[in-house]
């Protein structure tokens, strides 16, 4: 269960994080909000998720989920370059937070 609540905490990191492109610089109230709403819920679940599963490995599949899914929505949405190296990164992420899943015992 620990492993889902943080998968949904890295999918609401990609929420913040792209929701920071819509709030024009805080001035627009439903983006900053909902923004802000993301944050809180995104730390919440992985303080959850903290209960069970080692901080470094945790910590780094939530960050990477969040780095790899705001790429992504960068290059699909936003129209940002999707180059090959660009995309062999994006992958080598991927590859780290399959390789953390595995490693632990949860």
């Amino acid at each position: 269960m620990s492993w889902i609540i943080l998968a949904v905490a890295g999918l609401l990191e990609i929420g913040w994080a792209v929701g920071l492109k819509y709030t024009g610089g805080f001035t627009h109230p439903l983006p900053t909000v909902l923004t802000a709403l993301s944050m809180v819920a995104s730390i919440a679940l992985l303080g959850l998720a903290l209960r069970h599963l080692p901080l470094g490995t945790a910590y780094a599949v939530w960050t990477g989920i969040g780095t790899v899914g705001t790429a992504i929505f960068g290059m699909m949405v936003l129209k940002e370059p999707a180059d090959p190296m660009r995309i062999i990164c994006i992958a080598l992420i991927v590859f780290g937070i399959a390789g953390l899943k595995l490693t632990v015992k949860s």
